[in-house]
């Protein structure tokens, strides 16, 4: 019996056979089909993290220090014995090297998913979280490009609810929870043709900086 994932063909027999839980398989998932790294993460527990600092300023929504990152092209035996190192870890996926991520409400978020797909115009993973955000996976350096983009397109508002994440930055995957505040959902899941190209930032702004004026005012 064999498991396929992304190219990868990895064989199951007798008593090495592993239970394979959902984390594992969405793990391998990024890692196997989409290229992504994942890098364990903290979870909120009672409202404290389980890093141990009472401190912590992002409560199961940071990289376990002393974790490993599972490198993009990990098969599942790879993404399960990893996991099984770290149980209840979040999924987290570092920003900056496959994509950038422009971050907006996520009211204006539907909107302007719904309007962008009506034009045609391409359109990487968008994901929601329950603190109330969309997030759209962008080719990489859209964070950095962003505020000359903007000035550029006449969108100089320092109202406008309209972020970048770059390289630094981490994001809560799906299925895992956001600091105890419930999991992180998809609104438009990866493929084989999005993950690996991302659209640029500019192809999206102008839609999603008109509507976040449109909904913020």
């Amino acid at each position: 019996m064999g498991f396929t994932i992304g190219g990868i063909r990895e064989m199951r027999t007798g008593a090495r056979r592993r239970v394979r839980t959902t984390e594992c398989t969405a793990v391998a998932e990024y890692t196997g089909l989409w290229g992504w790294d994942v890098v364990p993460g903290a979870r909120a527990l009672s409202g404290q993290c389980s890093c141990g600092d009472p401190a912590c300023t992002a409560p199961g929504a940071h990289p376990l220090s002393f974790a490993e990152p599972v490198p993009a092209g990990a098969g599942l035996d790879d993404a399960a014995k990893a996991w099984s190192e770290h149980p209840g870890a979040a999924l987290l996926l570092p920003v900056g090297r496959a994509f950038d991520v422009i971050e907006v409400a996520e009211a204006a978020g539907r909107l302007a998913l719904v309007r962008l797909e009506r034009m045609g115009l391409p359109l990487g993973p968008v994901c929601v979280t329950p603190t109330g955000r969309a997030r759209f996976f962008v080719a990489p350096g859209a964070a950095a490009e962003l505020p000359q983009l903007l000035y550029r397109m006449g969108w100089d508002d320092a109202d406008l609810d309209l972020h970048g994440l770059g390289p630094g930055s981490y994001v809560t995957a799906p299925p895992s929870d956001l600091g105890g505040l419930g999991p992180v959902r998809w609104l438009r899941p990866p493929t084989l043709d999005t993950a690996g190209a991302p659209p640029q930032a500019r192809l999206l702004l102008g839609t999603l900086a008109y509507i976040c004026h449109r909904t913020h005012f």
